[in-house]
């Protein structure tokens, strides 16, 4: 068998990606420290949005336009690329900021692929939130089981899909039916929304039931959206490990035992030289993943489930090796260590687990499963 090695191209940031940063990373820093998100967290509230921080989305997506940012121009959007979202994935998920940026990314991905201009504008503007409404679980590479059914001339629509992500605030439901997806208004007639605790608390996930809900059906492709969200969890994932190893190193550098700093201990030492290695490979793959979903390459597929399966253990291993060098203060509520150890858990399974992925590799590449 003969293998292809595609360029990879530039996977440096550019100056735009860094200024975006930046506005970003201001914003998130100024209006949702982690004290703020635990708190939020942290409450009942009677707020249907429960942690979700709308005012925080409001002001993304109006302010600077993260919604639309791989949106063209001409389909109101900001005309730029996936590559300038990813950035966006890393400070948000640097932050674990409660706001449904990958439900969004999935759904522009979706609908960027239809007709529906007017709603692709809506979502890219920040006047609309969209959602697609597949098992939180489920990753690209495999048929999207379809759980809800058409029934009536009029595309009424019968069933219940659980564990949905992002749709606590959304608008507007993307549902998976036979011949394409039905675009259903959240709060018409016919829905019902079960939001529950998650893992994630930054993060939960909602049952959706229809029983005779009015949609409109049109063609779209699922597996792509699901690629290219795939694409940009692994950046989420990227931030949320590069901030854990930093916030380690801060805290290893300041805390001293027995008079010497914590820091200066080579086994320590060697710990975090061999998880920054790790992440600085995260970097690469997730880089590359964002760079085909934005070139819209043939190499998309392979991208997303290599940056799936490669970020979502290092996410995972930053945040469980960051709570354990803080020691005791890591493990107590009043610090953020659990809130991104609960995100790294959860990304690992959100559009399918590492296995997951792996075995869509196999299988793209002609290896054994």
């Amino acid at each position: 068998m003969t293998v292809t090695t595609p360029e990879t191209g530039d996977l440096l940031y550019s100056d735009v990606e860094d200024d975006l940063r930046a506005s970003v990373r201001a914003l998130v820093d100024k209006q949702a420290p982690w004290d703020a998100v635990l708190r939020r967290t942290d409450t009942d509230s009677d707020d249907p949005s429960g942690p979700v921080d709308t005012d925080l989305w409001k002001r993304l997506t109006q302010e600077i336009g993260v919604a639309g940012l791989a949106v063209p121009e001409e389909r109101g959007g900001a005309g730029a690329s996936w590559r300038e979202a990813a950035v966006v994935a890393e400070e948000l998920g640097r932050a674990v900021a409660p706001v449904p940026f990958l439900g969004t990314v999935v759904a522009t991905a979706l609908l960027a692929g239809t007709t529906e201009d007017d709603l692709l504008a809506a979502v890219a503007a920040g006047e609309r939130t969209a959602v697609l409404v597949v098992g939180a679980t489920h990753g690209a590479g495999r048929p999207v089981p379809v759980t809800v059914e058409r029934q009536g001339a009029g595309d009424l629509l019968q069933g219940t899909v659980t564990a949905v992500v992002d749709a606590v605030t959304a608008d507007v439901l993307l549902v998976p039916v036979d011949g394409g997806i039905a675009i259903v208004e959240a709060d018409g007639d016919g829905v019902t929304r079960t939001t529950s605790e998650s893992l994630d608390m930054t993060r939960r996930l909602t049952d959706i039931t229809f029983d005779g809900a009015p949609g409109r059906v049109v063609a779209a492709d699922v597996d792509h959206a699901l690629q290219v969200g795939a694409a940009i969890l692994a950046s989420e994932q990227l931030g949320l490990a590069e901030r854990c190893l930093a916030d380690t190193v801060a805290y290893l550098r300041d805390r001293h035992q027995f008079g010497r700093r914590l820091a200066s201990y080579q086994a320590l030492k060697h710990r975090l030289a061999d998880l920054w290695v790790a992440i600085t490979q995260a970097r690469a793959v997730a880089r590359y993943a964002a760079r085909c979903a934005a070139d819209v390459s043939p190499d998309l597929p392979v991208a997303a489930a290599v940056a799936q399966a490669h970020c979502s253990e290092v996410a995972l291993l930053a945040a469980e090796d960051g709570l354990q060098l803080h020691g005791g203060i890591g493990f107590t509520w009043e610090h953020p260590a659990h809130l991104f150890l609960k995100r790294a858990r959860a990304d690992a399974l959100v559009l399918g687990s590492a296995d997951h992925h792996r075995s869509v590799l196999a299988g793209l590449v002609d290896l054994p499963a």
